[in-house]
């Protein structure tokens, strides 16, 4: 598979990127700011947005297209702040990446804090949902716009004493689906990434807790993964402005790994995975694995 066409371009587009202060989301606004975007990056850390901040201005000679907002996607009067900066600063917002997430506690559902495991729902679910929420009525009005969703392996596998995470990004995911067929007549294209197994302060924090918190299998698997490298951020964050470039007009609904599907080709298939489930999450039946009972 391609890395993508070499013309994507989201030239003259304002996004907004939540999660944005480090680690796949920064790589996501330098990707996008490379593209030609003018970006909103966002997080619950001042001091780590302003950080992030200098270091692209360093890197990336049109990062002065680049303006911070402190903002907790999980409390609405942040969110209403953030999209209100954002129409502000450029006028209108034509893609939103739903980048922020949390793994929650770590250990039995009977074993961890139950406020901890409500705020990782309350940042990953209702965050997204509030996000998008706030932009929809911006993007109906536009008629166009784009919502990419940072999901992962929560969506698709069960993790065991990482409960809250998986439960969190499997409901994300079906929001996609849904929101998508609401949106579809307004020309607003909404879809998730798997971005693969990254190497970011998430994974420290399961190597952090240990064996005994996450299992001795995730636990070992963070290990290697850790020694590995990961799959790194950029193919994540190229997907990411795949989807957000009008090269992927009319593809919506949908759950893309950035590793393992050939998105980049893509626009050949638009009409199969506009009237397909491909890359959807659906329940199992007998038949689906050889069995007629």
């Amino acid at each position: 598979m391609s890395d993508g066409p070499s013309t994507l371009t989201l030239q003259d587009r304002v996004a907004i990127i939540t999660g944005a202060s480090e680690g796949l989301g920064l790589e996501i606004v330098k990707q996008y700011v490379l593209s030609g975007a003018s970006v909103v990056m966002c997080s619950r850390n001042k001091e780590k947005l302003g950080t992030a901040l200098e270091r692209l201005i360093l890197e990336v000679p049109t990062a002065s297209s680049v303006v911070t907002c402190q903002a907790d996607v999980s409390r609405p009067d942040d969110v209403d702040s953030l999209v209100k900066l954002a129409l502000k600063k450029f006028g209108r917002v034509d893609i939103l990446v739903n980048n922020a997430g949390v793994y929650g506690p770590k250990g039995l559902i009977e074993a961890i804090a139950w406020d901890d495991w409500v705020d990782a729902i309350n940042v990953n679910l209702m965050g997204s949902v509030l996000m998008c929420r706030e932009v929809a009525p911006i993007m109906k009005n536009q008629g166009y716009g784009k919502i990419v969703q940072l999901s992962g392996g929560g969506a698709t596998n069960p993790m065991p004493n990482l409960s809250a995470y998986a439960v969190s990004k499997a409901g994300i995911v079906r929001f996609v689906e849904t929101i998508a067929l609401e949106m579809a007549k307004h020309n607003i294209d909404v879809n998730a990434i798997a971005p693969g197994s990254l190497n970011t302060k998430m994974l420290d924090e399961v190597i952090d807790a240990g064996p005994e918190k996450v299992g001795e299998e995730f636990f070992e698997k963070a290990l290697q993964q850790k020694a590995s490298g990961g799959a790194g951020l950029e193919r994540g964050a190229k997907l990411a402005v795949f989807l957000g470039s009008a090269d992927s007009d009319g593809i919506s609904g949908k759950l893309i790994s950035a590793l393992w599907d050939p998105w980049a080709d893509f626009g050949q298939y638009k009409d199969q995975l506009a009237d397909s489930d491909i890359y959807t999450l659906r329940r199992i039946v007998p038949t689906d694995r050889g069995e007629s009972w």
